[in-house]
């Protein structure tokens, strides 16, 4: 689960599949020692993630025919809560063993997209990492990590990552203002820190401003046949102050539009049964949907 929130959802009774913004109340402390074994493990699955580019000649597909194969084969990862929250300053993590709805889904695209530019050194995987996960590609403390999954994606059309299909396949423009992080800073252990929610606060007036749109649940089902493999989907909620609780990628499978995930409820990465449709339609928190699909990198 990717703002805190576990407590908060389970009193909501809405804790199963959810995840895009969920914080620890504190963060999670590791050995040195088990710190660099992970990484080295993340550098091994990295690799294998390369490798499996050359096998299946991924780098001559389209970008999103290669989000998916690569979100393929995350397939059974095990799902891990709170994977970005480390303590100290603000900092890149890496992490490919275990993932959360919000790492599945930035993993995939930015491993596609190293592939696609031929950049396949993990020190290439983690330059476009932070380029993805920061408003403006820079780390400059913790309100630069784009936390709420609107302004994720505003942030990357402007750096020509994605286009916002939303509007496109019919949506329709949210009311409902998204401040969950400004008002419930007891969740967050780096909100202990008035400034620092003073700075959460302004970006949530700013994405009031810049504004969103979300495809009603009850229109998916007609728009299924336009959404293309690898395309990003996030589920608007009924949660007060939140846009989005849970992302994933649209696959085409068995002649239809599939959600590929890593829920909560799961415990490890998976393929929804039925449609996109049949998905939203099972959790009643879910109101509707939010469409990203990646564009190829310049110059590829």
């Amino acid at each position: 689960m990717n703002p805190s929130r576990r407590n908060f959802l389970r009193r909501a009774g809405v804790l199963a599949g959810l995840g895009w913004l969920g914080r620890p109340v504190a963060a999670r402390e590791e050995p040195p020692e088990k710190e660099r074994q992970n990484t080295d493990r993340d550098r091994e699955i990295f690799r294998s993630k390369m490798s499996l580019a050359v096998e299946q000649q991924l780098q001559g597909k389209p970008i999103g025919d290669i989000i998916m194969s690569l979100g393929l084969s995350f397939l059974g990862t095990p799902y891990v809560a709170h994977t970005l929250e480390e303590p100290g300053e603000e900092h890149l993590v890496v992490n490919l063993r275990g993932l959360d709805c919000t790492t599945f889904m930035e993993n995939s695209l930015v491993l596609a997209r190293c592939i696609k530019k031929g950049r396949t050194s993990f020190d290439d995987f983690r330059r476009e990492l932070t380029f993805v996960r920061y408003r403006d590609g820079k780390i400059a403390g913790y309100p630069s990590r784009l936390h709420y999954f609107t302004d994720w994606v505003h942030n990357n059309v402007r750096k020509g990552v994605i286009k916002d299909m939303t509007l496109e396949l019919g949506g329709v423009a949210a009311t409902a203002p998204v401040d969950f992080m400004s008002t419930h800073p007891e969740s967050y252990v780096q909100l202990s820190d008035p400034e620092t929610v003073r700075a959460i606060r302004s970006i949530e007036e700013s994405m009031k401003k810049q504004g969103y749109a979300v495809v009603p649940k009850e229109q998916v089902k007609g728009i299924l046949g336009l959404l293309r493999n690898g395309d990003i989907v996030g589920t608007a909620t009924t949660i007060t102050g939140m846009d989005v609780s849970h992302t994933g990628i649209a696959v085409q499978s068995k002649s239809t539009i599939r959600f590929l995930h890593a829920p909560l409820s799961g415990g490890s990465v998976c393929l929804a049964e039925g449609s996109l449709g049949e998905y939203l339609a099972a959790h009643k928190s879910m109101t509707g949907i939010v469409v990203a699909r990646p564009l190829e990198p310049a110059g590829t």
